[in-house]
């Protein structure tokens, strides 16, 4: 996988902005079927938590701490080996390693089978978005980056809908196994599209003096140092890990409150799922980096004052949301939340690339991703759950007692009604309690905001409007490259 050192074709230097535009879409697929197999074990998780005998605490622990351990771990040395390799054969050869790790979750017959497997699904796709990351930024000049790295983000949502939509309607009709098994296969066929169509880019092309100064790879302690120093990036780091905590904690349950507030089916529950998360996400990147690129011409402060608005005015919303008992707007005020607190991730990227060398992309992207996975990803589900499980152990007659007394299937269970109302209340009052980490998260978002404008290069985050203006989201048209 050693990187292609050769002088750069000619054709290759001129990139068409067709070609970028199919970077994107294939790099967009790409995520999406990433986040696909990531979070449908959210979606299946009733159905695995009654065939398998879990409690809400390992429920959580599969749909974040098995998973994002081994991600963040993996994540470092892969973003390193992204800044002295061929990017796309790495990206390639992770798309079908963590392909088939989730096609064998469908395997699994215990647990910790379960975890083992979940454990191989974060190996493959830690490798992924630093690699992505780092052909962004050569491939987009700095006033496009933040809509450029949205447009990626919108692999989130895309992968939600699908997970929701393909993922419920599979377990629906042939199981849940066999849902992760054919939810695995597509990855296969992108990681053979992503090695036969993409090419490797001139590092640092669209970086001047930094760019030619960064043909050595620093030390990672100096990627460490340089983001530590720069006061934004580090606030902007710290906002997503705990904005990651709340929001991936209550994402992963919200199927599960879906069906224990509202008797919904697991189809039922899996496309108000794929609606609000995948829809409402979608809606909120892309709103995030294109609004970022558009108001930083102005004052690049934006690029933090943006999410930071976003989550503290998430925060109420989500917390009226969970409190309702009306069913629609409940799902309107879910919708909404989703809305604004999915507004971080172009915005912070593009802080965080402007404050290294490019050299030091793909290295910073995989430090974002471990704070962020480790605390948001691997803590805040098993968190959620285990609060859940708590206090729904104190509307019944105890944790302990509840566990034992509910753990079964609710059809052969004498104390079902006490058992289902206990449940209730302990997802409700846990998705509440949740909320307050948004509204920490924005106040590091908007502490950011104060140094901003000191800790990045103009040539990074323009202070005024260039020449060209930043590309809608919708289209990346060919007559504006």
């Amino acid at each position: 996988m050693k990187e292609d050192t050769a002088a750069p074709r000619p054709a290759f230097e001129k990139t068409s902005a067709l070609y970028k535009v199919w970077l994107l879409v294939l790099l967009v697929l790409v995520y999406a079927c990433s986040f696909l197999d990531r979070i449908v074990i959210a979606v299946l998780a009733r159905p695995i938590k009654a065939d398998l005998g879990l409690s809400d605490f390992q429920v959580g622990l599969l749909g974040g701490l098995s998973f994002a351990l081994v991600y963040t771990v993996a994540g470092l040395p892969l973003g390193r080996l992204a800044e002295r390799t061929h990017r796309v054969r790495l990206i390639a050869v992770c798309i079908v390693i963590w392909s088939a790790f989730a096609a064998l979750c469908g395997m699994a017959a215990n647990f910790w089978q379960m975890v083992l497997f979940r454990a191989g699904v974060g190996i493959g796709e830690a490798g992924c978005t630093p690699a992505a990351h780092s052909l962004i930024g050569d491939q987009f000049p700095p006033h496009r980056r933040a809509t450029a790295l949205a447009v990626y983000a919108l692999g989130v949502p895309i992968g939600v809908l699908a997970a929701a939509f393909g993922g419920g309607w599979l377990a629906q009709t042939f199981g849940w196994r066999y849902a992760f098994i054919i939810l695995g296969l597509p990855g296969i066929f992108l990681g053979v599209l992503t090695f036969l169509t993409l090419r490797e880019p001139a590092r640092g092309r669209y970086d001047g003096a930094a760019g030619a100064a960064s043909a050595e790879v620093p030390p990672f302690s100096e990627v460490l140092r340089r983001l530590w120093a720069k006061r934004a990036a580090r606030h902007m780091i710290i906002g997503t890990a705990i904005g990651a905590f709340g929001l991936q904690a209550i994402n992963q349950f919200i199927p599960i409150y879906l069906g224990r507030i509202f008797g919904m089916s697991l189809l039922q529950a899996g496309f108000t799922f794929g609606i609000t998360v995948g829809v409402g996400g979608f809606i909120g990147i892309a709103l995030g980096g294109y609004l970022s690129d558009l108001l930083a011409h102005r004052d690049k402060r934006w690029y933090s004052w943006v999410p930071g608005f976003a989550s503290v005015l998430g925060a109420p919303v989500a917390y009226l949301a969970f409190a309702q008992s009306s069913e629609t707007l409940a799902i309107a005020g879910i919708f909404l939340f989703l809305v604004l607190v999915m507004s971080w991730n172009g915005p912070t990227f593009a802080v965080v690339h402007a404050a290294v060398h490019p050299r030091m992309r793909a290295s910073s992207t995989a430090v974002v991703l471990l704070v962020m996975s480790l605390i948001g990803h691997g803590l805040g589900p098993a968190a959620i759950g285990l609060v859940s499980d708590t206090l729904a152990g104190h509307a019944f007659t105890g944790t302990g007692a509840y566990l034992a007394a509910c753990a079964g299937p609710a059809a052969s269970n004498p104390q079902a009604t006490a058992c289902a109302a206990a449940a209730a209340t302990g997802i409700r009052l846990s998705m509440i309690c949740f909320t307050v980490f948004l509204v920490w998260a924005g106040l590091h978002y908007l502490w950011a905001a104060r140094s901003l404008r000191e800790d990045t290069r103009a040539t990074d985050l323009p202070q005024t409007r260039p020449a060209e203006p930043p590309l809608p989201l919708a289209a990346i048209s060919p007559a504006r490259q």
